[in-house]
């Protein structure tokens, strides 16, 4: 009996990736048919059009287009048009209902019912395209985000410290070379002291950053205290982390896998591994042996451990990861699945910023949020 029981639940487990799996592309069907009937019900009335087999191939290879632009080297351009389409299902969702409610109210107007389906999908591209005009430019044109803290500690030379922190930056096909100058330039303006990167440099692997010859422009981007990262979950999803490093490395950026540096003998520089390994130290066990009169700057992508950093002597604390959503509402989520999920928060004595990042995963849209680079003015005060 015990044994059946035991095989039976390792069947289960088995199965459930596999039912998973299924329930998600169930539903993520459901979803391409809904958006793809309303599309075809407006552009048959208004253009009359009559291939709908036709439509619903294209509708599919467009719906499929990121998986196969990921799997299939010679199709790998339809992974940027995969990246689009995931906005158009996000506001899509959002739109087409409320577009549907409008054209079932309007029956009880003096418009025809195919006027009705005309005007109204006339008004809902607009609008559509408004939100990917919006996004585009808030994806693409960077702000710098300043903030101005005080650390209770004495540092050696410095009574003032300028940071340029960039996160989630994804330089991969549409954060591209462009977007790398744009980088620099934001940060040169700062004319910072350091130069930190929390992680998700890079967009999975490091093949497109390589081929477009990213690291070029990169290397014009100065600090005299260094250049120094740490890895974000994308990294590790790549799986190509020996050759991303090898890249950081020719470009003189120091990557931390759960290291602590000290530089100039004045603060600390803490960078820990990604949540995603699940063998990275804990921050307690990294700051044991630290002199805690001195400042520690700790670097984690993801800002899922504010407390532990605060219990443990950290002044500041440097996250990205959350994007702020990206595209809202899903700022809603983020912040209900973090504590910090964008900005500041004074912990006791510790000091969290979570940056919305420069770059964006997936389509080049964000709305709600912006593409930053966040300029740190750290204060050193001698404790009385």
């Amino acid at each position: 009996m015990n044994a059946d029981i035991i095989i039976k639940g390792v069947v289960v487990l088995k199965l459930r990736p596999v039912l998973s799996i299924f329930a998600f592309f169930s539903l993520y069907n459901i979803f391409v048919y809904y958006l793809g009937w309303n599309v075809w019900i407006w552009a048959s009335t208004a253009f009359h059009w009559e291939h709908h087999i036709l439509f619903s191939i294209i509708v599919a290879i467009i719906a499929y287009s990121y998986i196969l632009g990921r799997l299939l080297k010679l199709l790998s351009f339809l992974s940027i048009i995969g990246s689009y389409w995931f906005a158009v299902v996000q506001y899509g969702l959002l739109l087409f209902p409320i577009a549907n409610l409008t054209v079932f109210l309007l029956k009880w107007s003096p418009l025809s019912e195919e006027a009705a389906i005309i005007w109204t999908g006339n008004v809902t591209l607009i609008i559509f395209m408004l939100l990917m005009a919006l996004g585009m430019f808030n994806a693409y044109s960077p702000v710098i985000r300043s903030y101005e803290i005080s650390i209770p500690k004495k540092v050696k030379n410095h009574k003032e410290l300028k940071i340029a922190v960039a996160s989630d930056m994804h330089f991969g096909k549409l954060s591209g070379r462009a977007h790398v100058s744009r980088l620099v330039k934001t940060v040169e303006s700062i004319k910072p002291d350091l130069i930190l990167l929390p992680g998700d440099i890079i967009d999975d692997d490091p093949k497109q950053f390589v081929r477009k010859q990213m690291g070029a422009i990169l290397t014009n981007m100065h600090a005299p205290m260094g250049i120094y990262g740490v890895l974000g979950n994308h990294e590790y999803y790549g799986r190509e982390i020996p050759a991303f490093l090898e890249e950081m490395k020719k470009l003189d950026i120091q990557i931390l896998m759960d290291e602590v540096i000290q530089v100039e003998d004045s603060f600390y520089i803490l960078g820990r591994k990604d949540k995603t390994d699940s063998r990275r130290k804990l921050i307690k066990d990294l700051v044991e042996n630290l002199d805690h009169n001195l400042p520690i700057i700790a670097m984690d992508h993801q800002p899922t451990q504010l407390m532990e950093a605060e219990e443990s002597g950290i002044d500041i604390i440097l996250s990205g990861h959350t994007h702020r959503g990206q595209m809202m509402p899903n700022h809603l989520i983020t912040k209900r699945m973090f504590e910090l999920d964008w900005g500041y928060l004074k912990k006791n004595s510790l000091h969290a910023i979570v940056s919305s990042g420069f770059g964006f995963w997936g389509p080049p849209i964000r709305i709600g949020s912006r593409s930053e680079v966040v300029e740190l003015k750290v204060t050193f005060l001698q404790e009385d």
